[in-house]
Formats: C-alpha cells, structure tokens, sequence
C-alpha cells in the first residue's frame, strides 16, 4: 500500500511543484539575449518594408495617372505637396483641375523626384522626367529604391540607387 503525504489543501506534494527561482531567471536571460540579437535585424527589416511600400505607392500612382490619361484622353499631373515628394502627391485632372487621388507624408522616408509627371492624353509623358530615388534611414544604399519611368510612359522600379 501507497501512503502519499498530502498537504493542508489535500494535494499530493508532488503536484505543487513550480519553477525555481534559478529556472525562472535563467528563461529571462535567454529570452533577453535572444531579443537583444533580434531587435536590430527587426528594425532594418522594418525600414526596408517602408521603401519597398513607398517605392510602390509612387510605381501605381503613375500607373494610375498614365490610365486616367488615357481613359479621359486629357493631361493628367502628378505634383508634390508643397514641392517635396516626400510630404506626399496629388494626381489632378488638367482640364478641370479635379483630384483624382492624393497621397498622404511618406514616415522615414527621403523621396527626391522632378518638379511634377505629366502624361498626355495617349499615356506618354509630355516631357522626359528624372527618376524618383527613394532612400530610408538608417538603410544603406544596396536597399534604397529607384522609379524611373520608360520612353513610352510606363514605370519601372528597381533595387538600388538611380544612375
């Protein structure tokens, strides 16, 4: 016959057992090594999703401007709020001067471009334009971003710095 020792509550003692004070300092060690070699890694990633999204916001805004161009047979502008592109776009209508969509601040990051994009009513460019360099702080230049747009209107976006 089994006699098991039970405590003041009527519980086997073996089955109050915890964690020692030892286990419970040395799982808090561990976790904090493994967030203190994280946490760098994460932010780099961060800020490389944030390009990768800008470069994007601005790639279907001038896919979007070329279609409404050519939809409406019209011009169709693309300026930077209050001339840095940074601080975001509108995409206006140039016979009516209609918005037709804006973008809001890019958080973090640097966006140079040219003055404005215009596209003719057959969704080429009324004139040639500079690429638009997309750089993130704290993100070196292997993953910043470039958004250049083709002879026949169409953009391009690509890793790297613009040439």
């Amino acid at each position: 016959m089994v006699i098991t020792r039970l405590l003041n509550d009527g519980f086997p003692r073996s089955a109050c057992r915890g964690f020692t004070l030892i286990e419970a300092l040395l799982v808090i060690v561990i976790l904090a090594i493994l967030a203190a070699v994280g946490v760098p890694n994460l932010s780099t990633f961060i800020l490389s999703q944030r390009l990768k999204s800008a470069s994007f916001d601005i790639f279907s805004t001038l896919v979007y401007a070329r279609s409404e161009a050519i939809t409406r047979n019209g011009t169709v502008n693309i300026t930077p709020v209050g001339g840095n592109w940074s601080g975001g776009w509108t995409v206006t209508e140039a016979a009516s001067g209609a918005t037709l969509r804006s973008q809001g601040a890019l958080n973090g990051i640097s966006m140079t471009g040219p003055a404005s994009v215009s596209y003719a009513g057959m969704g080429r460019l009324n004139a040639a334009v500079t690429p638009f360099s997309l750089t993130a702080t704290g993100v070196n230049d292997a993953n910043s971003r470039c958004v250049s747009i083709d002879l026949s209107g169409r953009p391009v976006t690509k890793q790297g710095a613009c040439p």
